[in-house]
């Protein structure tokens, strides 16, 4: 059977026929849009450092749309999607003296530059979210921090914004490990019964998985989002769609750099699945494979 067949006719045929790596995202293409057709429900996973770039971008489109249905992330995508509705980033290279940046207040992100003043922002912005959150319960969860933060905003360009307008949930089980779980230690000085309880959130998200007739999954990287997105839908006999972009090597037996037919062995992805792993920065092949459905 020829591969169109198996991912998709109408998805990415002109990098079908390519070869390498470009293969790939036309085999990715076909397999988002069978996961539209399906009507799966759609579970879209990346990594903070994503939101630092113009990923920002095609996921806010993405909630805008409700072309997904749950987003897992780490809490540094919180950080960076709340900073970036008012303070720009900015483009360095790889190679800079990072003795120099720090000294100047500015910290590297690969070629992004980010300097202390978003942070100042982010705990000026956080605090008050942090101080109505107390007021209705004392311990909360990640995806109501995620839905208050975006209710705070009104900026378009925001990831969450749209996702606390569309009623996406948004989920980020370790949520501690970034700025905003260093402002609720900040917080937990003034309020120390003030909690973010990660286990709050697991019956919301093994219901969706349960619940879904069909389950796709969209993985950006890797890390605890990848995870989390595949291990519940263990629950269900795994994903019937699977999409991974990684630049990670599976030769170290990570679950970064794990490819789809590995999550088979696990029950996470189903063994009749659909699934193909693109070998590429996200940054390169996710715009390439979002614009049949999003556009320029």
């Amino acid at each position: 059977m020829d591969v169109a067949d198996l991912y998709g006719k109408n998805g990415g045929q002109e990098y079908l026929s390519t070869g390498f790596q470009a293969t790939n995202i036309g085999l990715a293409i076909g397999l988002i849009e069978r996961m539209k057709k399906d009507n799966a429900t759609i579970f879209l996973s990346f990594t903070a450092n994503m939101v630092a770039s113009g990923l920002r971008g095609v996921f806010a489109q993405m909630c805008r749309r409700k072309f997904i249905d749950v987003v897992i992330t780490t809490g540094g995508s919180l950080d960076h999607d709340i900073i970036r509705t008012k303070m720009d980033y900015e483009v360095g290279d790889f190679f800079m003296d990072d003795a120099a940046l720090h000294k100047k207040g500015v910290n590297r992100l690969g070629n992004v530059l980010i300097r202390n003043e978003c942070y100042e922002y982010l705990e000026k912005k956080v605090q008050p979210v942090f101080e109505r959150l107390y007021n209705d319960e004392v311990v909360t969860s990640p995806s109501s921090l995620a839905r208050a933060l975006g209710e705070s905003v009104s900026d378009k360009g925001s990831f969450l914004y749209w996702c606390s307008k569309n009623k996406i949930p948004v989920f980020s089980p370790g949520i501690t490990d970034s700025a905003i779980g260093l402002q609720t230690y900040f917080f937990k000085q003034r309020h120390p019964d003030f909690g973010i309880d990660v286990t709050k959130d697991m019956k919301l998200l093994a219901d969706i998985s349960l619940n879904a007739e069909r389950a796709g999954g969209i993985v950006l990287g890797g890390g605890i989002s990848k995870h989390h997105a595949i291990g519940v839908n263990l629950l269900r006999g795994g994903l019937d769609y699977a999409v991974y972009v990684t630049t990670s090597s599976p030769w170290d037996g990570s679950l970064s750099g794990a490819r789809t037919n590995e999550a088979v062995s696990w029950g996470k992805i189903a063994e009749k699945a659909r699934h193909v792993t693109v070998d590429c920065d996200a940054t390169i092949a996710f715009p390439l494979m979002m614009r049949k459905f999003l556009g320029d």
